[in-house]
């Protein structure tokens, strides 16, 4: 995919309606909301469908899920209007395609996978960009590693989506060198885990675009 002038952002791991106004208010293209339990930044369904009321027009909501059962997933679809599902576990096409919604793929980026054979794996109709996170043995994200953007390919048979490891003095460098779509921001613009430093969220953003 070629640069775009305009680099989207999104801030993930939100948990309180007011800190998602305000990051959408400094300029994020979207908001992400974790249903993943063992994660300090999981939310409820009750308390996501408070944030994605919050958000103003044009503001999307995703929902990141790891390995969930696909009742748990559809649950929360029931309750909450997600605009983009985000499955960052072992999930193949057919798993993430099931929900009849867009979504996006996260990958952990190691050695011996062939991150080309593998977002060709997600081209699909539904599936709207591969997102590109560190590799952590036995966490699925959120961890703060960053990754040696060096070796990543120039072309890509999807939208590219940077995370891991990104924070507000690195970000435009990542944006130079990697030329993604869209570059992805938790653990980076926090005080302490799922707790977000709104000054450090402006500085990201002013730094990406």
């Amino acid at each position: 995919m070629s640069r775009h002038v305009h680099t989207r952002v999104k801030i993930c791991g939100l948990r309180d309606a007011q800190t998602a106004r305000s990051v959408a208010e400094a300029g994020a293209d979207a908001i992400g909301l974790v249903f993943y339990p063992p994660s300090p930044r999981n939310v409820s369904a009750e308390q996501a469908a408070e944030i994605v009321a919050a958000l103003p027009a044009f503001v999307m909501s995703v929902g990141l899920f790891v390995n969930e059962s696909p009742l748990v997933v559809s649950s929360v679809l029931a309750k909450v209007p997600l605009d983009l599902l985000q499955f960052h576990g072992d999930e193949d096409l057919a798993y993430c395609s099931q929900f009849g919604r867009p979504f996006i793929k996260a990958v952990r980026v190691k050695p011996d996978l062939n991150l080309l054979e593998y977002a060709q794996l997600f081209v699909s109709p539904l599936c709207r960009g591969l997102l590109l996170d560190a590799w952590v043995d036995g966490v699925p994200g959120g961890t703060g590693h960053s990754f040696d953007w060096n070796d990543l390919p120039t072309e890509w048979p999807l939208p590219l989506i940077l995370s891991g490891g990104l924070h507000p003095d690195n970000v435009a460098e990542a944006i130079v060198q990697v030329q993604p779509w869209a570059v992805d921001v938790s653990s980076g613009v926090e005080v302490i885990k799922g707790v977000k430093d709104l000054q450090r969220v402006d500085a990201f953003i002013r730094a990406a675009i």
